[in-house]
């Protein structure tokens, strides 16, 4: 069972000089989900379906003739797969490709899928290309029927930036409606290095209505937790979840790291996807 501290995040490595697969390391996704509140609360599954959009701006080749290629790509792994991937061993197995000369780029393209799919569990989508950038209230973005609102928006105080207590959470009174909101105070920290992880975070959902100063306040106490990107969101999708939201769709635009981004997304089931797109700060 692989451990993040077993990875070779906070490691000085050499960047490697061939293509190698096996630098790409699994993390069970069992391992962040056993504590969640969706897990203690008798459902013999996760309740919610959804993905990581990971982004890859630093991609590049030989052609048969020894010239340099260069890429980007999106890569998207289901949130049902039994592994998830520790994003510094992604690093380095796209670096791996920097010398080694490929007939094309579907051939690249292939060796990538293949090997993801591989080491995730389940098959993953790779494709050429980064989605557009987009605003969190940009219409891909909105629920329909809904209203958005910028929670960065109030003039609170706050005092608390840990550990994540979703006590903090509760409802606003309001008669049950559909209503987006977002933040961009998101912010935890790697479970290995304690770097910090930046993001916006949108939520959308219909039913009882959350207030908007104790859930951003609930947000902020994420800021000195240590925990993966994909575990956050299925932490805070649970914790709303337990408050009775059934209709929900959480989803967090992490800014990048190593030529990475990751863009974990986890909703209801049946729930529709949202439209792919960039933050401004990625």
């Amino acid at each position: 069972m692989n451990r993040p501290q077993d990875s070779t995040l906070g490691q000085s490595v050499e960047y490697p000089q061939t293509y190698d697969p096996g630098l790409l390391f699994p993390i069970p996704r069992a391992h962040g989900r056993k504590d969640l509140v969706c897990a203690k609360t008798g459902e013999e599954f996760m309740p919610f379906m959804g993905h990581d959009r990971w982004h890859a701006y630093e991609l590049s080749w030989l052609d048969m003739k020894g010239k340099p290629m260069v890429e980007t790509a999106t890569i998207t792994v289901p949130a049902f797969s039994p592994f998830l991937i520790e994003s510094k061993s992604l690093k380095l197995y796209l670096n791996s490709f920097n010398n080694v000369r490929m007939e094309s780029r579907d051939v690249l393209l292939e060796h990538i899928d293949n090997d993801l799919s591989a080491v995730a569990g389940t098959d993953v989508e790779v494709t050429w290309g980064l989605p557009p950038m987009m605003k969190p209230g940009d219409p891909g973005f909105t629920l329909k029927g809904a209203k958005t609102y910028d929670l960065d928006a109030q003039d609170i105080a706050i005092d608390r930036y840990g550990p994540p207590d979703a006590k903090l959470l509760k409802l606003s009174g309001a008669r049950d409606g559909k209503e987006v909101v977002f933040s961009r105070l998101l912010k935890s920290n790697c479970p290995v290095t304690s770097q910090p992880d930046w993001a916006t975070i949108r939520i959308a959902y219909a039913g009882p209505q959350l207030d908007h100063e104790a859930l951003l306040r609930y947000i902020i106490s994420f800021r000195n937790h240590n925990e993966f990107h994909e575990q956050c969101v299925e932490r805070i999708f649970c914790d709303l979840h337990a408050l009775g939201i059934n209709d929900l769709s959480v989803d967090a635009r992490y800014t990048r790291r190593g030529g990475l981004d990751i863009n974990p997304w986890r909703a209801s089931p049946g729930h529709v996807i949202p439209a792919a797109g960039r933050d401004e700060r990625q």
